[in-house]
């Protein structure tokens, strides 16, 4: 269905103040936002009005029980200069995963997507254009009702916030493989995208670079043997020239990345096992050296080359190069970038609409 969704546009763009080739990490914000209410049992009042400061009453209830979830994808240009979105839907539908265990509502799929295009197709002077960089697109939803007490929000605010971004790792990373601290458990929130999982993360991240490492390798709540994620990132080995990744059981996010990079690893011929990964798997295969490479996926990273893994005194050496990563990386952003066929029809083009 058609939504009409109402414009108010800023007088002058502050995109001429930015130096695409320095973009500050997570710190810059483009002219305009996508903004919906919840109220009565409705998404009412889809606009898109200049980026600033919302009102928010102190007893909001998403400052004091959490409902609070939100989704991460990347804005992209072709080479006519063409904005261009990846798996738009996926994300759509993710997010009413998300709203579902976390007692929300659903945000209409289509409504999102358009909310998304149109925002897009204003801001597409902020893409930029170099490899690797994009503008990054954070869909949240979070409950705005002032109420102090235990119970499921009746008004909530579904927003679209854009952010130019370069490349997020240069360097290959380095992962501490973490035994006290858990990011999720089966049966709680682990498959959701809810801001109190990053939340949870926060401090666990800080000790492992305080050690020297990049990121957290996250293993399972009950026996801390099974790996289940890297930081905010799902994971990929090659182990003997197959690939595995840890299976979705529930605690594991189903990440938009990583079904990409299934399909893209099948179709160039790679074996790809969805399964349980045990961390001394891992270092036996070090140690036998059929340990090829491995790599995280997500959106924010796209993929992120792994070099080394801690467990406790002991480094697993996992490699020095990635080239089957660094393949997969390239063949996505080409899709995303329109340079070659886009054969699993991923990318949507925004088509100009705004005046």
């Amino acid at each position: 269905m058609k939504h009409n969704i109402s414009i108010t546009k800023v007088t002058e763009s502050q995109v001429k103040s930015l130096d695409f080739n320095n973009i500050p990490l997570g710190t810059t914000f483009t002219d305009h936002m996508f903004i919906c209410d919840y109220d009565n049992g409705e998404w009412v009042n889809p606009r898109i009005v200049p980026m600033g400061p919302i009102p928010t009453h102190p007893a909001a209830m998403a400052l004091h029980y959490g409902q609070a979830i939100f989704e991460g994808m990347k804005a992209t240009v072709d080479e006519e200069g063409n904005p261009m979105l990846f798996r738009a839907d996926k994300n759509a539908a993710r997010l009413n995963t998300s709203a579902d265990r976390m007692g929300m509502p659903h945000f209409p799929e289509d409504l999102f997507v358009e909310g998304l295009k149109q925002l897009v197709d204003l801001e597409r002077q902020w893409i930029p254009p170099t490899d690797g960089s994009a503008l990054y697109l954070r869909p949240f939803m979070y409950a705005d009702e002032p109420f102090i007490g235990m119970r499921a929000a009746t008004h909530y605010k579904f927003i679209i916030m854009a952010s130019p971004a370069g490349p997020f790792f240069s360097k290959r990373i380095k992962l501490w493989a973490e035994k006290q601290y858990i990011r999720a458990v089966n049966g709680g929130t682990g498959e959701a995208k809810a801001a109190g999982n990053y939340a949870a993360a926060i401090r666990p991240t800080e000790l492992a670079k305080a050690k020297g490492f990049d990121q957290v390798l996250w293993l399972d709540a009950v026996e801390h043997k099974y790996i289940q994620e890297v930081g905010t990132m799902n994971i990929f080995f090659k182990i003997d020239g197959k690939f595995i990744t840890p299976q979705r059981d529930g605690s594991i996010l189903d990440g938009i990345t990583r079904m990409s990079v299934i399909t893209i690893l099948r179709d160039k011929g790679y074996e790809v096992t969805e399964r349980a990964i045990t961390l001394d798997e891992i270092q036996e295969a070090a140690e036998n050296n059929t340990l090829e490479e491995a790599f995280g996926t997500g959106t924010a990273v796209g993929i992120a080359y792994i070099q080394d893994i801690g467990v406790g005194e002991t480094i697993i050496h996992v490699s020095d190069e990635s080239p089957v990563g660094l393949d997969v990386n390239e063949t996505l952003n080409a899709i995303k970038t329109g340079k070659i066929e886009d054969k699993f029809n991923w990318v949507t083009k925004v088509e100009s609409v705004l005046v």
